[in-house]
């Protein structure tokens, strides 16, 4: 779970890189679930770690194990995010303007009680790291 941390922590800084280099106008969104609230539907008590105005980030541990949560101010910051997500492996749960990081059982169960799509990160099977 510590590669998961770390990745999701390591990830914060490129998307508020990639967030602060966008030209585009963004339209204001609707308020994101909160952490809390998202904590509360899967049953855990979150602890928040990154509380940034692209991202909220906390972990929780619960009767599924260890787990990360994330919610995003738009979709972009999520798209951005998960997009970075992928390439270091992983399984992610996406819901609207939420992620949850975890294990694919973790993440099944999780799913029957909050929808969302399970989503994979690149496959690093064979690479020397």
């Amino acid at each position: 779970m510590g590669r998961v941390r770390h990745t999701a922590a390591g990830l914060c800084g490129v998307l508020v890189i990639t967030a602060g280099c966008s030209s585009a106008p963004n339209p204001p969104a609707a308020a994101p679930v909160s952490l809390e609230r998202l904590a509360a539907r899967i049953g855990c008590a979150v602890t928040a770690e990154t509380n940034a105005a692209e991202l909220r980030q906390g972990s929780c541990s619960g009767a599924q194990g260890r787990y990360v949560l994330l919610t995003f101010a738009t979709p972009q910051n999520q798209d951005a995010w998960l997009t970075e997500a992928r390439q270091w492996g992983g399984h992610y749960l996406a819901g609207t303007r939420w992620v949850i990081v975890g294990t694919p059982a973790q993440l099944k169960v999780f799913q029957a009680g909050v929808g969302g799509a399970i989503v994979a990160g690149d496959d690093h099977a064979g690479h020397v790291h």
